[in-house]
């Protein structure tokens, strides 16, 4: 018996895609107040400063909205803490990604 793949939908969004807060929230499934609390806190950031309803946020602040709100469910975790792991996790990506910088350079150092 053959089973059937889940039908999976894919929305492609363009790099340069920019949201309002509402479209941020319809995209994360989140109230505006969520949003709000997480700007106040810096755990993402609107593109510029200005009113509320003037925000606009683009994929990176949607990717992390979307781990925030992950953090929070799996971990039970608080809006400081959630800002705080969130930084320590793109720390821990930064030297992730130096590490391989460096280990790509010593390769072709050595010829490899």
């Amino acid at each position: 018996m053959e089973r059937q793949q889940p039908n999976i939908e894919v929305e492609l969004l363009e790099q340069q895609a920019t949201f309002s807060l509402r479209e941020l929230c319809e995209r994360g499934d989140v109230h505006a107040e969520f949003v709000v609390k997480l700007v106040s806190y810096g755990v993402i950031s609107p593109l510029a400063e200005g009113r509320v309803t003037e925000w606009r946020f683009d994929l990176p602040s949607l990717a992390r909205l979307q781990k925030a709100q992950r953090l929070q469910r799996d971990l039970k975790l608080n809006l400081p803490g959630l800002a705080m792991s969130l930084d320590l996790l793109d720390d821990v990506n930064e030297l992730r990604r130096e590490v391989e910088r460096l280990n790509q350079r010593v390769r072709q150092l050595m010829g490899e």
